[in-house]
């Protein structure tokens, strides 16, 4: 049986989410579980002519284990199944079968001897009473964190996982201390009326069960595919050149960042070609030691003890040789002769960031007078007058012998450019008013 949906089973189907492209049974559906597992070995038959018994089974979120099928049922991938459990039986889901199986035994190291065993297929009757049992948890656990906290006991519960009988009851919870739930056992028990088994898991696992977005903006990993979690120091950062800065290093889970360890040995295998970074160098101006490091770029920075404000860039041949000199018991070059010359790079701010005037307008015409009008003084010449035109003439040709005539012919003359010959006009002094006394 599965989820309703048909695509159970179907590797490249995903109900991770009640959408309307998802499963509305999101708790019963084989793919809608962390930690899910891509079968690559299903399109390929297998060479051997023995097929293992044992198929993997996922409960609640990431809680997986291996049963043998002793029954021989028709299993695939999003299969509800009946398991032994004790006490009673527990309702589970199949994520993995065939040869992947034994891989995955083998790397956890799970024995064969007394192997766990499927009852059978999963009823009606086992659907309705596991879903049902689901349906309570939310509720169950905010009932618990209200008698944790009326007991005032340093603990969160973060999570609550029934059985699939409804048996028993699990209480995950996180502590940094140790913890006397005597008391907050029996309260349990006489409140919920069933068996009681508390569980105390850790801060990174506690992330893996809630989930969560990570810096990256991506979903997390112990959420999603990182099954074991291995031990993150600052030694990892220091080795990456990253600032100790637990805000930006630590993930929600309040310790660092499981992400350090993935590029750790490329970081690793790169700085086994550099200098230690408690080099120091004796050159003719004095001893100098070493600042930073740019993994990337293969460069040291090395100041002068006596100036130590100024930095020079030096490559990580360059500074081998001064090493090799100063075993040698000669004295390198100074820095300013090593130091890696870079070409300016000029910047080009396209979006103009530094830019105070990005907002104005830029057109032809700018200022306060752009939208007043020009005084349109000169008059257009009349095409039908020709007495225009003999004047035109007329100046043209009494220009001196020596000038040049103009290029073009029919420009009228500028009028401030007076000719030698050219008489200046009298104007005519309009007369005053006569002032009368009488008045």
């Amino acid at each position: 049986m599965s989820c309703g949906c048909k695509t159970s089973g179907d590797s490249s189907h995903s109900c991770g989410t009640k959408s309307a492209n998802g499963c509305e049974s999101v708790d019963t559906c084989g793919n809608s579980y962390k930690l899910s597992v891509f079968d690559w070995l299903s399109n390929i038959n297998n060479p051997s002519q023995s097929q293992t018994d044992f198929v993997e089974v996922r409960f609640k979120n990431d809680r997986k284990f291996f049963y043998k099928n002793v029954n021989n049922l028709p299993l695939h991938m999003g299969s509800v199944i009946t398991v032994d459990y004790s006490p009673g039986h527990d309702i589970g889901v199949v994520s993995l079968t065939g040869e992947l199986v034994k891989i995955q035994m083998k790397k956890k190291n799970v024995s064969e001897e007394n192997p766990l065993k499927i009852y059978r297929l999963a009823n009606q009757k086992d659907i309705e009473v596991w879903q049902d049992a689901r349906g309570k948890e939310e509720a169950v656990k905010i009932q618990a964190r209200k008698i944790a906290i009326a007991l005032n006991l340093e603990m969160k519960i973060t999570d609550v996982e029934f059985q699939g009988d409804g048996a028993k009851v699990t209480f995950f919870y996180t502590a940094e201390t140790r913890v006397d739930f005597r008391q907050l056992i029996k309260e349990f028990a006489s409140l919920f009326r069933t068996k009681i088994d508390m569980k105390q898991i850790g801060f990174r696992q506690e992330a893996a069960k809630v989930g969560g977005i990570g810096s990256c903006g991506r979903e997390l990993c112990c959420s999603t595919w990182l099954t074991d979690f291995r031990s993150v120091n600052t030694n990892a950062a220091r080795y990456q050149q990253l600032s100790i800065n637990p805000q930006k290093l630590a993930g929600q889970c309040g310790k660092l960042k499981c992400c350090l360890n993935y590029e750790l040995d490329n970081y690793l295998d790169a700085l086994s070609h550099f200098p230690s970074s408690s080099t120091t160098l004796d050159t003719e101006k004095g001893k100098a030691f070493c600042i930073k490091i740019d993994v990337f770029k293969k460069r040291m920075w090395f100041a002068y003890a006596d100036h130590s404000m100024a930095w020079y860039d030096l490559d990580v041949d360059d500074v081998k040789k001064m090493i090799a000199k100063n075993k040698k018991g000669e004295k390198a070059q100074p820095l300013e002769d090593v130091k890696v010359l870079d070409a300016p790079v000029k910047s080009v701010d396209l979006i103009q960031e530094n830019n105070m005037d990005r907002f104005e307008r830029r057109g032809k015409s700018s200022g306060p007078n752009k939208n007043k009008r020009k005084p349109n003084n000169q008059q257009k010449p009349d095409n039908n007058s020709t007495g225009n035109q003999g004047d035109r003439r007329k100046r043209i040709s009494e220009k001196p012998a020596g000038q040049a005539p103009d290029k073009q012919g029919d420009k009228p003359a500028q009028p401030n450019a007076k000719s030698p010959q050219q008489k200046p006009k009298n104007f005519k002094k309009k007369p005053q008013p006569k002032r009368d006394d009488n008045a």
